[in-house]
């Protein structure tokens, strides 16, 4: 998957809220990418409630993902200050859709996401982000973060779906688009 994350303005230092505002819009196209790939590859993902489920899994994993990132390329303030404005972001994405195509109150989506996300955020805690990326049983917690979503006849290969597949293009494409937010320098246009 391509994603665009070069700055084309020069001049000044990004916040971390601006670059976590970038990096929202590509986490959420990533989640996205995912979902298709997993209905693509015979998943039986309803379009409803499991449908948003499924994306909600996959976009904390991912804001796990950039904050060991953020970890490594921010202080203590600024990396708090990217992850908070990251999740936050993505609680409204996620919000706005899902009570546009579900109904309820975008508020309560935000807040049921941010609550989830609260949740898994000390589950993937336990495991290691090295500077090779995440350990096995980081990824593996996602495929068993999706057990309990899929039917029962995808239960048995979701982990694997997860971990062979999904999670490691969807981890070297966040790296590499957060990366590319972090350079100072902006991108060149093609002449």
């Amino acid at each position: 998957m391509r994603v665009k994350s070069k700055w084309f303005k020069s001049g000044r230092v990004k916040t971390p809220q601006e670059i976590a505002g970038a990096m929202a819009f590509i986490v959420w196209r990533i989640g996205l990418n995912a979902l298709k790939n997993t209905r693509k590859a015979d998943f039986d993902v309803a379009v409803g409630p499991q449908y948003f489920a499924f994306l909600s899994e996959f976009l904390i994993f991912l804001v796990q993902v950039a904050d060991r990132i953020a970890y490594g390329r921010f202080g203590a303030e600024d990396r708090t200050s990217f992850t908070t404005a990251l999740a936050v972001r993505l609680a409204e994405i996620l919000a706005e859709n899902r009570s546009e195509l579900l109904g309820g109150t975008t508020a309560e989506h935000e807040s049921s996401f941010i609550a989830q996300l609260n949740r898994r955020a000390g589950e993937y805690a336990e495991f290691e982000y090295g500077s090779g990326g995440p350990e096995f049983s980081f990824i593996r917690h996602l495929g068993y973060c999706m057990l309990d979503l899929v039917a029962e006849k995808d239960k048995s290969w979701v982990v694997d779906q997860m971990m062979t597949f999904e999670a490691p293009e969807a981890v070297a494409t966040a790296e590499k688009a957060l990366r590319g937010l972090l350079e100072d320098a902006p991108a060149q246009h093609a002449a």
